[in-house]
């Protein structure tokens, strides 16, 4: 694999280092830092004339710093006569806002898609986009990953009994079927009003909890208050124990503080999408790392194989 090139930027080095152990390669050298105003500044020391790059960025908090660095990082390999350039988004940010649903908002997914495309990457590499749809914002090829294999063998570990799985809401119906036919679990759906896009209010529960051990399951986790309003539903409808798998632990705000005060909540399992900070580590979060499966479809990207088969 000599013609393939990892290339980190600041977002998540830890990530991409693991990836490369999974690859037997090293990170590619390069500088990625500031100038003294604060631009970003990006040099590439290796030749990668004719060479397959993979880029590994989340652009997680602070989103605009992650975003544009991936951008100029981009523009850097396109100008060095790079073959080919995937950008790998663990996470993708500005994807909540993916539609229309006010008067006089932006779809800013379908702006970062542009940005990504006009820079020069040639392809994407994700995991569970907050919305499918946003594959078609594109012109290039995505190749949309799913962290239910992580999470699938994880439990499979603990060998549960009794599980149901929960979406916590409407939208994350399609996640939680997927969750429940792949670990053969029963599927219940909590119906909630939003009060406000911070706030919400868990109203009814549809589908059997009564004695049952269940798993929360959804792609982002932010402040933590629809978690938190999902559990204490569960317990009130006597659920023996709460677990949540979430994919990209955003964790702002009060969202630690939440998850430390909330003991009916016995496991937040997530994934490394994102990198977690000392001052949010917690004994009840669990983080399994996406780097064998993100090498994985590097690989197989990079041999023109199926990606598809890693969804089996």
């Amino acid at each position: 694999m000599h013609n393939l090139k990892i290339i980190s930027g600041t977002a998540h080095a830890e990530l991409a280092k693991s990836i490369c152990e999974y690859l037997k390669l090293t990170v590619c050298d390069a500088y990625v830092g500031r100038f003294s105003e604060g631009e970003i500044r990006v040099k590439i020391n290796e030749n990668v004339r004719g060479k397959d790059v993979f880029v590994i960025q989340p652009t997680c908090s602070p989103p605009n710093e992650n975003l544009m660095e991936l951008l100029v990082i981009i523009d850097a390999l396109k100008r060095a006569s790079s073959a080919r350039i995937t950008a790998v988004i663990p996470y993708f940010g500005y994807a909540r806002q993916d539609r229309k649903d006010q008067p006089r908002v932006p779809i800013t997914a379908k702006l970062v898609a542009n940005l990504l495309t006009t820079a020069g990457a040639n392809r994407i590499l994700t995991v569970d986009l907050h919305a499918g749809q946003i594959q078609g914002f594109f012109d290039i090829p995505v190749d949309h990953l799913f962290a239910i294999g992580v999470f699938h063998d994880y439990f499979a570990r603990l060998k549960l009994k009794d599980i149901v799985v929960v979406s916590p809401d409407v939208g994350s119906i399609k996640m939680a079927r997927a969750y429940a036919k792949r670990i053969g679990a029963g599927l219940a759906i909590i119906d909630k009003r939003r009060e406000s896009p911070e706030k919400t209010e868990a109203m009814h529960l549809l589908g059997e909890v009564d004695g049952k051990n269940a798993i929360i399951v959804d792609d982002i986790i932010a402040t933590g208050g629809s978690l938190i309003e999902a559990v204490g539903a569960l317990k009130k409808y006597k659920a023996k124990s709460v677990r949540a798998a979430i994919s990209h632990g955003v964790l702002s705000g009060p969202a630690i503080e939440r998850v430390e005060k909330c003991k009916d909540l016995q496991e937040l399992v997530i994934t490394d999408s994102i990198p977690l900070e000392d001052h949010k580590k917690h004994p009840r979060i669990k983080v399994l790392s996406l780097a064998p499966l993100l090498g994985e479809a590097i690989r197989r990207i990079h041999h023109e194989e199926s990606v598809s088969s890693l969804f089996d």
